[in-house]
């Protein structure tokens, strides 16, 4: 599926954006030279953006032998025409960049731009520079690096609180496609990525590496994007507007009715959390379908959500199912699994539950069912969406949290296409990955939502947008961006934590006003 530029940024791979490249010079007439040029003149605004004036500071930039090293010349051109006293630093003789990059190195030899080897450089904190810039190695490196660069890598990092380190594509030392050091990486102040952001740099692990992410096009045609299309992409702030507007006339019999079922001796919290977030990201009607042992404690103070007890005991079985399938009929989607427990009679009632009549979001315990039974995969169908974090990501795929966390974006496609359906691998940077192969990735990185309940709001969330006429891809996509969106508003008022899940709901409405 071709994602919707509307709401998604692309998110290449570094094979993707080569290809890119390719075929800009290939199949559109450009030339390498023209892209590194245009590269290296956003790299330079970028730069200025962010430092400000750079007329007499001391700007050292780091060439590697490719392109990547390319634009690092280019832009000391640049730098040199505003002023800057710049020196380069190339990890190969002059004479053995080839290229777009030969083409700049020869460039700068006549306008007499220092240049001295890499090997010879001395990054010693007392001659720190203004700025230094990182430029040797690009999108394309993989593996480990090699010592002597390792050694180069560790004094860059050593100059980080008296250099604004900017790193050009991805910081050198950081994988492409993982977002993972190999073994060590430049740590920037900010890194500018060209065309469009790799998929390694929208990892959190990447973050304290990236530092600030900044997106400059640098004239990739459009009709190349759209010939050779990237698997992933990146959500996009705009993604917002596929919030239909107000309705004067709205009613609350069309604004959604949303069912939660859940709930469980001792787990009644969840459930209500769920509903919370239904409610407060404006579905008009939200129930929880709770068995009926528990409904005065889930009940007691939030007259705002509505119950429904089922049955008379503290846990459901697979007597309550048929109650719960009517009751749930005329609900837009149900979020089915905050707070369910694991008694043994629980899997009974969900092998006759499912598969609903309705959208599902599928959450918690009803996961952990969902991993311990494998009857139930053939019940969960394409309107349904997984929202794992990662523990449960690992159970589901027979795993352990290690390898799913060492490629999140993989491991939410091997979620997707088992069980057919939206697979979201939560946690900072969230991922929501389609059947087809498709997967987007949130920018959003809240320590705020890292709090118990967090995720059962998201539930609620979700469920309340996949009862809208949206896809479950961008449902769900919008609900994870809105729900990151509550987490760093919430930062403003509680800047060390301590907020509450209930005050993640309460956050939605407000999320939206910036």
């Amino acid at each position: 599926m071709l994602l919707d530029a509307r709401y998604f940024d692309p998110l290449p791979t570094p094979a993707e954006i080569a290809a890119w490249d390719a075929a800009s010079v290939a199949e559109c007439g450009m030339s390498f030279l023209a892209l590194m040029e245009n590269a290296s003149r956003e790299a330079m605004h970028a730069l200025v953006a962010e430092v400000g004036d750079v007329r007499g500071k001391s700007v050292l930039l780091l060439a590697g032998p490719g392109n990547n090293g390319g634009d690092a010349i280019a832009l000391a051109r640049h730098l040199d025409g505003l002023g800057a006293r710049v020196t380069l630093a190339l990890a190969r003789p002059r004479a053995r960049y080839k290229g777009a990059a030969g083409f700049n190195a020869r460039l700068a030899a006549k306008l007499d731009l220092p240049m001295l080897p890499l090997a010879r450089l001395r990054l010693d904190r007392s001659e720190a520079p203004d700025i230094l810039v990182d430029g040797l190695l690009g999108t394309g490196f993989s593996g480990q690096l090699r010592p002597e660069l390792a050694a180069v890598v560790e004094a860059v990092n050593r100059l980080r609180d008296r250099s604004f380190i900017f790193a050009l594509d991805i910081p050198s030392g950081l994988s492409g496609i993982t977002g993972r050091p190999s073994p060590v990486a430049v740590t920037a102040q900010a890194t500018v990525a060209f065309e469009a952001a790799k998929t390694g740099l929208a990892e959190a692990c990447a973050a304290p590496y990236v530092g600030k992410l900044l997106v400059r096009e640098i004239g990739i045609p459009r009709a190349v994007k759209e010939t050779h299309p990237c698997r992933a992409g990146r959500i996009a702030p705009r993604i917002l507007d596929a919030l239909e507007p107000l309705s004067p006339t709205l009613h609350k019999g069309g604004a959604g009715r949303v069912v939660v079922v859940g709930g469980s001796r001792g787990l009644t919290g969840a459930p209500l959390l769920a509903g919370l977030g239904a409610l407060r990201s404006g579905a008009g009607l939200v129930s929880v379908a709770c068995p009926g042992a528990v409904e005065v404690a889930l009940k007691a103070g939030f007259p705002d959500v509505m119950t429904m007890p089922i049955g008379s005991g503290g846990h459901f079985c697979a007597a309550d199912a048929p109650a719960v399938r009517e009751f749930a009929a005329g609900a837009g989607a149900v979020a089915l699994g905050p707070g369910l427990g694991r008694h043994p009679d629980t899997a009974g009632f969900l092998a006759a539950l499912l598969p609903l009549p309705c959208r599902l979001v599928l959450d918690a315990d009803g996961l952990f069912f969902l991993a311990t039974n494998p009857s139930l995969a053939p019940k969960v169908g394409p309107d349904t969406v997984l929202t794992p974090h990662p523990g449960e990501a690992a159970r589901l795929l027979g795993s352990d949290v290690a390898s799913v966390e060492a490629d999140r974006l993989e491991s939410a496609r091997r979620l997707a296409r088992k069980f057919g359906c939206v697979a979201v691998l939560k946690g900072p940077a969230t991922v929501i990955a389609d059947p087809d192969g498709s997967v987007v990735v949130s920018p959003v990185i809240a320590p705020n939502l890292a709090v118990g309940g967090s995720g059962d709001v998201l539930a609620g969330l979700t469920a309340n947008l996949l009862a809208r006429d949206l896809s479950p891809l961008l449902a769900t996509s919008l609900a994870v961006y809105w729900h990151g969106l509550g987490g760093v508003r919430l930062a403003a008022t509680y800047p060390a934590r301590g907020n509450l899940a209930s005050e993640i709901a309460d956050m939605l409405p407000h999320a939206l006003t910036e």
